[in-house]
Protein backbone atom coordinates (compact mmCIF):
# COMPACT_ATOMS: atom_id res chain seq x y z
CA UNK A 1 0.00 0.00 0.00
CA UNK A 2 1.30 3.73 -0.99
CA UNK A 3 2.21 5.41 2.47
CA UNK A 4 0.01 8.33 1.55
CA UNK A 5 -2.65 6.56 0.85
CA UNK A 6 -2.22 3.97 4.29
CA UNK A 7 -1.53 7.04 5.97
CA UNK A 8 -5.02 8.81 5.15
CA UNK A 9 -7.07 5.55 5.19
CA UNK A 10 -6.42 4.95 9.22
CA UNK A 11 -8.12 8.09 9.15
CA UNK A 12 -11.44 6.44 8.49
CA UNK A 13 -14.43 5.73 10.67
CA UNK A 14 -14.71 1.61 10.24
CA UNK A 15 -17.70 -0.20 8.83
CA UNK A 16 -18.22 -3.80 9.08
CA UNK A 17 -19.33 -5.80 5.87
CA UNK A 18 -22.70 -6.23 7.32
CA UNK A 19 -23.49 -2.60 7.91
CA UNK A 20 -21.91 -1.81 4.47
CA UNK A 21 -23.96 -3.88 2.40
CA UNK A 22 -27.58 -3.09 4.61
CA UNK A 23 -25.91 0.40 2.98
CA UNK A 24 -25.45 0.16 -0.12
CA UNK A 25 -25.01 -3.46 -1.81
CA UNK A 26 -24.76 -1.73 -4.84
CA UNK A 27 -25.68 -4.98 -7.36
CA UNK A 28 -27.36 -2.77 -9.92
CA UNK A 29 -25.71 0.90 -10.21
CA UNK A 30 -24.05 3.69 -12.80
CA UNK A 31 -20.42 3.20 -12.30
CA UNK A 32 -17.41 5.61 -13.32
CA UNK A 33 -14.10 4.27 -13.17
CA UNK A 34 -10.92 6.70 -12.93
CA UNK A 35 -7.02 6.40 -13.08
CA UNK A 36 -4.81 8.30 -10.39
CA UNK A 37 -1.42 7.63 -8.95
CA UNK A 38 -1.11 7.86 -5.18
CA UNK A 39 -0.09 11.87 -5.42
CA UNK A 40 -3.14 12.57 -6.85
CA UNK A 41 -5.52 10.72 -5.22
CA UNK A 42 -4.11 11.40 -1.49
CA UNK A 43 -6.36 15.18 -1.41
CA UNK A 44 -9.57 13.51 -2.53
CA UNK A 45 -9.13 10.78 0.43
CA UNK A 46 -9.20 14.12 2.75
CA UNK A 47 -12.62 14.84 1.69
CA UNK A 48 -13.69 11.29 1.45
CA UNK A 49 -13.08 11.54 5.14
CA UNK A 50 -15.96 13.36 5.74
CA UNK A 51 -18.18 11.35 3.81
CA UNK A 52 -17.39 7.96 3.47
CA UNK A 53 -16.33 4.86 6.22
CA UNK A 54 -14.31 2.38 5.67
CA UNK A 55 -14.62 -1.28 5.29
CA UNK A 56 -12.91 -2.56 8.37
CA UNK A 57 -12.91 -6.62 9.12
CA UNK A 58 -10.28 -7.54 11.82
CA UNK A 59 -8.55 -4.26 11.61
CA UNK A 60 -8.02 -4.63 8.07
CA UNK A 61 -9.00 -1.97 5.46
CA UNK A 62 -7.18 -3.59 2.44
CA UNK A 63 -7.95 -6.87 1.14
CA UNK A 64 -6.68 -9.06 -1.39
CA UNK A 65 -8.35 -10.16 -4.16
CA UNK A 66 -7.44 -13.06 -6.81
CA UNK A 67 -10.31 -13.67 -9.54
CA UNK A 68 -9.60 -15.94 -13.05
CA UNK A 69 -11.74 -14.66 -15.97
CA UNK A 70 -13.62 -16.75 -18.24
CA UNK A 71 -14.43 -16.21 -21.88
CA UNK A 72 -15.27 -18.31 -25.37
CA UNK A 73 -12.70 -19.50 -27.37
CA UNK A 74 -13.28 -16.08 -29.45
CA UNK A 75 -13.03 -13.78 -26.78
CA UNK A 76 -16.57 -12.41 -27.54
CA UNK A 77 -16.72 -11.05 -23.87
CA UNK A 78 -13.28 -8.76 -24.23
CA UNK A 79 -14.35 -8.04 -28.02
CA UNK A 80 -18.03 -7.30 -27.43
CA UNK A 81 -16.63 -4.68 -24.84
CA UNK A 82 -13.98 -3.00 -26.94
CA UNK A 83 -16.78 -2.54 -29.52
CA UNK A 84 -18.87 -1.16 -26.79
CA UNK A 85 -21.98 -3.34 -27.74
CA UNK A 86 -24.84 -2.80 -25.23
CA UNK A 87 -25.39 -6.14 -24.36
CA UNK A 88 -22.83 -8.13 -22.83
CA UNK A 89 -21.73 -9.80 -20.31
CA UNK A 90 -18.18 -10.64 -18.28
CA UNK A 91 -17.64 -13.64 -16.24
CA UNK A 92 -15.25 -14.39 -13.32
CA UNK A 93 -14.74 -16.40 -10.34
CA UNK A 94 -13.28 -14.22 -7.60
CA UNK A 95 -11.51 -15.95 -4.69
CA UNK A 96 -11.74 -13.27 -2.04
CA UNK A 97 -8.55 -14.10 -0.09
CA UNK A 98 -8.66 -13.26 3.40
CA UNK A 99 -12.30 -13.74 3.78
CA UNK A 100 -11.52 -17.39 2.17
CA UNK A 101 -14.49 -17.99 0.26
CA UNK A 102 -14.90 -17.54 -3.54
CA UNK A 103 -17.99 -16.79 -5.84
CA UNK A 104 -18.71 -16.92 -9.26
CA UNK A 105 -19.80 -13.17 -10.33
CA UNK A 106 -21.75 -12.63 -14.16
CA UNK A 107 -21.52 -8.83 -14.86
CA UNK A 108 -24.36 -7.82 -17.55
CA UNK A 109 -24.97 -4.03 -18.52
CA UNK A 110 -28.40 -3.01 -18.87
CA UNK A 111 -29.68 -1.13 -21.80
CA UNK A 112 -29.56 2.06 -19.44
CA UNK A 113 -25.81 1.28 -18.86
CA UNK A 114 -26.36 0.14 -15.18
CA UNK A 115 -24.44 -2.32 -14.67
CA UNK A 116 -26.28 -5.73 -12.75
CA UNK A 117 -24.09 -8.10 -10.86
CA UNK A 118 -25.41 -11.39 -9.89
CA UNK A 119 -22.99 -14.17 -7.88
CA UNK A 120 -23.27 -17.80 -6.77
CA UNK A 121 -20.82 -19.16 -4.03
CA UNK A 122 -18.18 -21.71 -5.42
CA UNK A 123 -15.38 -23.94 -3.75
CA UNK A 124 -12.33 -21.72 -4.13
CA UNK A 125 -10.26 -24.08 -6.44
CA UNK A 126 -12.65 -24.30 -9.37
CA UNK A 127 -10.93 -23.95 -12.54
CA UNK A 128 -13.65 -25.73 -14.46
CA UNK A 129 -17.55 -24.24 -14.84
CA UNK A 130 -19.54 -27.69 -13.98
CA UNK A 131 -23.27 -27.59 -15.21
CA UNK A 132 -24.40 -25.34 -12.28
CA UNK A 133 -22.67 -22.50 -12.95
CA UNK A 134 -23.31 -22.72 -16.83
CA UNK A 135 -26.99 -23.01 -15.82
CA UNK A 136 -26.36 -19.87 -13.11
CA UNK A 137 -24.79 -18.23 -16.31
CA UNK A 138 -27.24 -18.65 -18.98
CA UNK A 139 -30.11 -17.72 -16.21
CA UNK A 140 -28.60 -14.31 -15.69
CA UNK A 141 -28.37 -13.70 -19.14
CA UNK A 142 -31.87 -14.81 -20.21
CA UNK A 143 -33.56 -13.52 -17.92
CA UNK A 144 -32.32 -9.68 -18.60
CA UNK A 145 -31.66 -10.09 -22.29
CA UNK A 146 -34.32 -12.54 -23.37
CA UNK A 147 -31.98 -14.88 -25.72
CA UNK A 148 -29.62 -17.41 -24.97
CA UNK A 149 -26.13 -17.55 -23.79
CA UNK A 150 -24.48 -20.93 -25.44
CA UNK A 151 -20.85 -20.03 -25.51
CA UNK A 152 -18.75 -22.09 -23.94
CA UNK A 153 -16.14 -20.57 -21.24
CA UNK A 154 -12.31 -21.25 -20.15
CA UNK A 155 -10.66 -19.67 -18.10
CA UNK A 156 -8.83 -16.71 -19.89
CA UNK A 157 -6.39 -14.46 -17.20
CA UNK A 158 -5.96 -14.15 -13.76
CA UNK A 159 -5.28 -11.22 -12.03
CA UNK A 160 -4.60 -10.11 -8.11
CA UNK A 161 -5.15 -6.78 -6.52
CA UNK A 162 -5.68 -5.20 -2.89
CA UNK A 163 -8.97 -3.56 -2.69
CA UNK A 164 -9.88 -0.69 -0.16
CA UNK A 165 -14.50 -0.18 -0.02
CA UNK A 166 -15.71 3.11 1.33
CA UNK A 167 -19.06 3.33 1.56
CA UNK A 168 -20.93 6.58 2.08
CA UNK A 169 -22.00 7.35 5.38
CA UNK A 170 -25.52 8.14 4.54
CA UNK A 171 -25.92 5.22 2.49
CA UNK A 172 -26.96 4.91 -0.96
CA UNK A 173 -22.89 4.38 -2.53
CA UNK A 174 -19.93 3.33 -2.62
CA UNK A 175 -16.60 3.19 -3.99
CA UNK A 176 -13.88 0.25 -4.75
CA UNK A 177 -10.06 1.50 -4.82
CA UNK A 178 -7.60 -1.03 -6.17
CA UNK A 179 -3.55 -1.34 -6.27
CA UNK A 180 -1.13 -3.29 -6.17
CA UNK A 181 -2.33 -4.75 -9.59
CA UNK A 182 -0.72 -7.92 -11.20
CA UNK A 183 -2.27 -10.06 -13.85
CA UNK A 184 -0.99 -13.48 -16.05
CA UNK A 185 -1.93 -15.42 -18.46
CA UNK A 186 -0.24 -18.75 -20.09
CA UNK A 187 1.98 -16.87 -21.86
CA UNK A 188 2.51 -13.42 -19.83
CA UNK A 189 2.83 -12.20 -16.42
CA UNK A 190 2.18 -7.78 -16.04
CA UNK A 191 2.26 -6.05 -13.20
CA UNK A 192 0.38 -2.11 -12.36
CA UNK A 193 3.31 0.60 -10.01
CA UNK A 194 2.16 -0.13 -6.67
CA UNK A 195 1.43 3.97 -6.48
CA UNK A 196 -1.36 3.63 -9.44
CA UNK A 197 -5.19 2.86 -8.59
CA UNK A 198 -8.16 2.49 -10.26
CA UNK A 199 -10.97 4.12 -8.35
CA UNK A 200 -14.77 2.89 -9.07
CA UNK A 201 -17.45 4.91 -7.80
CA UNK A 202 -21.04 3.22 -7.43
CA UNK A 203 -24.18 5.01 -7.41
CA UNK A 204 -27.90 5.03 -8.58
CA UNK A 205 -27.13 8.18 -11.16
CA UNK A 206 -23.58 8.07 -11.76
CA UNK A 207 -23.02 11.13 -10.45
CA UNK A 208 -22.53 10.51 -6.71
CA UNK A 209 -20.64 12.52 -3.91
CA UNK A 210 -17.39 10.92 -4.69
CA UNK A 211 -17.76 11.55 -8.30
CA UNK A 212 -18.16 15.37 -7.30
CA UNK A 213 -15.15 15.50 -5.50
CA UNK A 214 -12.82 13.80 -7.89
CA UNK A 215 -14.02 16.50 -10.64
CA UNK A 216 -13.59 19.08 -7.65
CA UNK A 217 -10.42 18.54 -8.22
CA UNK A 218 -10.17 17.90 -11.72
CA UNK A 219 -9.90 14.53 -12.26
CA UNK A 220 -11.88 13.09 -14.16
CA UNK A 221 -13.69 9.50 -15.69
CA UNK A 222 -11.25 6.97 -17.54
CA UNK A 223 -13.78 5.27 -20.54
CA UNK A 224 -13.07 1.97 -21.25
CA UNK A 225 -11.36 0.65 -17.73
CA UNK A 226 -12.15 -2.35 -17.66
CA UNK A 227 -9.29 -4.53 -15.33
CA UNK A 228 -10.39 -7.69 -17.64
CA UNK A 229 -9.99 -5.82 -20.96
CA UNK A 230 -6.81 -4.03 -20.06
CA UNK A 231 -5.41 -6.92 -18.61
CA UNK A 232 -5.89 -9.33 -22.06
CA UNK A 233 -4.19 -5.99 -23.87
CA UNK A 234 -1.51 -5.50 -21.41
CA UNK A 235 -0.73 -9.43 -21.76
CA UNK A 236 -1.00 -9.55 -25.49
CA UNK A 237 -3.88 -11.56 -25.72
CA UNK A 238 -5.82 -10.08 -28.06
CA UNK A 239 -5.67 -8.11 -31.48
CA UNK A 240 -7.20 -5.01 -30.84
CA UNK A 241 -6.70 -2.75 -28.26
CA UNK A 242 -6.92 0.65 -29.58
CA UNK A 243 -10.46 1.39 -27.20
CA UNK A 244 -8.38 0.33 -24.17
CA UNK A 245 -5.33 2.62 -25.18
CA UNK A 246 -6.16 5.93 -23.25
CA UNK A 247 -5.97 3.42 -19.72
CA UNK A 248 -3.30 1.09 -20.63
CA UNK A 249 -1.08 4.46 -21.42
CA UNK A 250 -2.45 5.99 -17.81
CA UNK A 251 -1.29 2.71 -15.72
CA UNK A 252 1.91 3.38 -17.35
CA UNK A 253 1.73 0.03 -19.12
CA UNK A 254 3.13 -1.59 -22.01
CA UNK A 255 1.51 -1.96 -25.40
CA UNK A 256 1.83 -5.12 -27.29
CA UNK A 257 0.73 -5.68 -30.76
CA UNK A 258 1.57 -9.48 -30.79
CA UNK A 259 -1.31 -10.09 -33.54
CA UNK A 260 -2.16 -6.63 -34.61
CA UNK A 261 -1.69 -5.78 -38.44
CA UNK A 262 0.40 -2.50 -39.54
CA UNK A 263 -3.04 -0.58 -40.19
CA UNK A 264 -3.62 -1.37 -36.56
CA UNK A 265 -0.73 -0.05 -35.06
CA UNK A 266 -0.35 3.06 -37.26
CA UNK A 267 -3.74 4.37 -35.68
CA UNK A 268 -2.93 3.92 -32.33
CA UNK A 269 0.33 5.45 -32.83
Amino acid sequence: MDPLIDRSLRQFTPISLDALNAKAAMLERLDNKYILPAVSLAPAFDAFRDHFDVLDIDGKRAFTYATRYFDDADQRGYYDHHQGRRKRCKVRVRFYVDAGFSFLEVKLKHACDATVKKRMKVPNDIEVLDIACRQFIETCYRDLYGAEFTQPLQVQIGMEYRRITLVAKQGGERMTIDTGMGFWSDSAVCDVSPDMFIVETKSARGNGIADKILRGLHMHPTSRCSKYCIAMAALGEVSKINGFLPALKKLRLPVLWPQATDQQRLRAA
